[in-house]
């Protein structure tokens, strides 16, 4: 089976794993073991100077993990992946695995709030600068690199703004000049695939669709294998000088019997030893059960949003909907070329009339929708950004984000579409 190009759907049932060698086991066992036997000196010497890959410390590696971590890279079409604590450690480790003190990357200006808050707070005391280029303009990528620039940085559909990010046109700015484009895809699972229009990383909170019920934390970062790294040595120095935390590996060279993975092997023998961000292998099992159904899940959440979006569009107390599927211009364009035909994601933000106490108004009215700070769940959730997730910011930055102090974010659920209209629509009746 191995051998036949499978669709993603059905890599999400069989991808990276079979059965269990031991057992048979045809579900994922949850290997709750911080340790592994080696079979002797020997081996445990291989294993730590990477002569062969294998199992040493669950910070590190996982069987339960590796299945998952495989499953997401042939869903994707990379090389490799690594699954760590968070999403919010993926988007960590997939920058900090290429910039240092000194260096810079380009980033997207329409951002989750706690992703712009780490590149231009937390980052900034690392040393590293980020610059925020308009992503309506993808010259504004190339115009803001330099010899420094190790990547550039995007969400496929930013949350809130719900703007699709022009992938392929960013992309091949990006490898004309040397630098390789990461991309956040949280919120388009299943409905694009960043690889195949140029990016070099995908990265994904898992948190959101992928588990789906709202019950595990966790992130992904997945390598495309389509980027040389060494090409350029001098733009990449984590992965062309020797490093010392590793007895002086060169990642480009000693990932090249194992494949074009120089970068995720980095993330995980250096990044995530180091700073130990790691999965329990029991989230990782609970992510799987999730992307098992994620097919099936994302045709619902996409459909019923689009019902939303529709009736917001003719409320009377409805200013505006922020809604990729019902955006015009190069916005739609975009939605069209890299998002699966019919299907605009399950976020739908809006504006009610009113401003914030009218947006409060509405919050508080909620009787099926929960109140929460999450997206992806099997439930349908909403939230007021400008006072939540993106209250760090400043009111110039939340704009430039955009979150205006009234809008609300809607996470569209797997309820009958009735039931959510219904509580939506009692809900505004009371602003």
């Amino acid at each position: 089976m191995s051998s036949v190009k499978l669709h993603p759907e059905t890599l999400a049932l069989h991808g990276g794993y079979r059965a269990d060698p031991t057992t048979g086991a045809v579900a994922v066992p949850i290997y709750q073991t911080t340790s592994y036997q080696f079979r002797d000196t020997e081996h445990a010497a291989n294993l730590f100077a990477l002569k062969e890959l294998g199992n040493i410390y669950t910070r590190i590696m996982n069987p339960t993990t590796d299945a998952l971590e495989q499953r997401l890279a042939a869903m994707e079409g990379g090389v490799a992946a690594l699954a760590i604590a968070s999403g919010q450690a993926a988007s960590t480790f997939a920058v900090l695995n290429l910039c240092q003190a000194g260096d810079n990357f380009v980033t997207s200006t329409d951002l989750y709030g706690g992703t712009w808050n780490l590149f231009a707070n937390t980052f900034k005391q690392m040393g590293i600068e980020a610059r925020f280029a308009d992503p309506q303009d993808p010259q504004s990528f190339a115009k803001l690199t330099d010899a420094k620039t190790r990547c550039y940085y995007a969400e496929t559909l930013p949350n809130p703004k719900l703007e699709v990010f022009p992938i392929r046109e960013v992309a091949d700015i990006g490898r004309k000049l040397g630098v390789p484009l990461i991309v956040d895809n949280t919120a388009a699972p299943m409905i694009c695939r960043p690889l195949d229009h140029g990016a070099a990383i995908v990265m994904y909170s898992a948190t959101k669709y992928i588990g789906g019920h709202g019950n595990s934390i966790g992130g992904v970062i997945i390598d495309g294998g389509n980027f040389d790294w060494a090409a350029d040595k001098a733009r990449f120095p984590l992965l062309n000088e020797p490093d010392p935390s590793y007895h002086g590996a060169v990642w480009t060279e000693a990932a090249k019997s194992l494949g074009p993975i120089a970068y995720i092997l980095r993330a995980r023998v250096t990044l995530l030893r180091d700073i130990g961000a790691a999965l329990s292998p029991f989230n990782a099992f609970l992510l799987l059960q999730g992307l098992e159904t994620l097919p099936l899940r994302l045709q619902r959440h996409c459909d019923n949003a689009a019902k939303v979006a529709d009736v917001l569009k003719a409320h009377s107390k409805v200013a505006r909907v922020i809604y990729p599927g019902l955006m015009s211009g190069e916005a739609k364009r975009r939605a069209d070329a890299y998002l699966a035909k019919g299907r605009y994601g399950a976020l739908v933000g809006f504006e009610v009339k009113g401003g914030v106490a009218s947006g409060q108004k509405f919050i508080n009215a909620l009787k099926l929708l929960y109140h929460v700070a999450n997206i992806g769940d099997a439930r349908s959730l909403a939230i007021h950004p400008a006072s939540t997730t993106h209250s760090q910011l400043s009111a110039e930055d939340q704009a430039t984000t955009g979150v205006t102090p009234g809008y609300v974010r809607l996470a569209i659920g797997l309820e009958h579409p009735d039931d959510i209209l219904a509580d939506i629509t009692q809900a505004l009746g009371q602003v």
